[in-house]
């Protein structure tokens, strides 16, 4: 690679980098839209995949004026089934057993990245890419804290969390292989569309209502739309046509980094040195674990 060349793919990783660290802190402030919402989990998860389909819809027009309309493949659709059940999951976790307990385990879906990515896409997973993943996890943990521990009764709660993380996991691959053939924002209105159809079915079972009941909620609502779903994912899927799958998914680590942050300073969540080292470990991690200079990457 020339010079110039090897500095135009310096400055494509860096914006891409860039976008998914945005992304990651988007999505982190999630957590508070959904604690101000007045309706139940299901339904500000389908809320906030179906208010952002106007904005995505727009996105998607700016960026490819010349398609009639967006295309649905087997990785698009994948990837609103599969965040489907990233949430589905999620909610049950949350329910089903401690918060420590589904926060940490939602946090191993870079295991399945890595070994997806290896497997699927026949991305490189290195060394470094393990020291890192090994470093993240050990700082997940500790942002957890003491809070974590297991409990017979709460077994099916934390299978919960182990079933997130891998739907998680199989979404960022299935959305790396979309981005082959698809911009960001056709995958993320698409797939979007996919997810809030399903959620609206989900919402109808088991919610007792779904409708906001003040403006304070649907601001709320709104805002985890605009700003997690748009913003957060959206930001995640244009890094994802730059950047190694695991690689992204390490970065996703801090969402947990920036909840926690947001937690102490709007919600009066405490923050202690344990979770501090936690959050500077998921940064070493991610230092460790960063492409560099000649990488070069197979698959999409």
């Amino acid at each position: 690679m020339t010079a110039a060349g090897s500095a135009t793919e310096e400055r494509r990783r860096a914006v891409a980098l860039a976008a998914l660290v945005a992304g990651a802190i988007a999505m982190g402030a999630s957590v508070l839209f959904v604690r101000w919402a007045d309706v139940g989990p299901y339904a500000s998860a389908f809320w906030r995949v179906l208010l952002a389909l106007p904005f995505l819809w727009v996105w998607m027009r700016l960026e490819n004026r010349s398609a009639a309309w967006p295309r649905l493949d087997r990785a698009v659709l994948l990837a609103g089934l599969l965040f489907t059940g990233d949430l589905f999951f999620w909610h049950l976790a949350i329910l089903g057993t401690t918060v420590a307990n589904a926060t940490f385990l939602a946090t191993t879906a870079p295991i399945w990245v890595a070994l997806g990515a290896w497997l699927v896409l026949s991305e490189a997973v290195g060394s470094r890419i393990l020291i890192g993943l090994a470093l993240c996890l050990l700082g997940g943990f500790a942002l957890v804290g003491e809070s974590y521990g297991f409990a017979p009764q709460r077994l099916m709660g934390d299978v919960y969390g182990v079933a997130t993380a891998f739907f998680f996991g199989a979404y960022v691959l299935a959305v790396r292989a979309a981005r082959a053939r698809h911009g960001a924002a056709e995958v993320m209105f698409v797939s979007t569309a996919v997810t809030s159809v399903c959620l609206f079915i989900i919402a109808l079972v088991f919610e007792p209502r779904i409708l906001p009941q003040s403006l304070p909620g649907a601001a709320a609502l709104l805002a985890l739309a605009i700003i997690s779903q748009v913003g957060g994912q959206g930001l995640v899927a244009v890094a994802l046509g730059t950047l190694p799958a695991t690689f992204s998914s390490l970065v996703i680590f801090l969402e947990a980094i920036a909840a926690a942050t947001f937690g102490w300073l709007l919600l009066d969540e405490p923050l202690g040195l344990a979770q501090a080292f936690g959050g500077v470990l998921i940064l070493f991690g991610i230092w460790v674990a960063r492409p560099r200079t000649g990488d070069v990457v197979a698959g999409p």
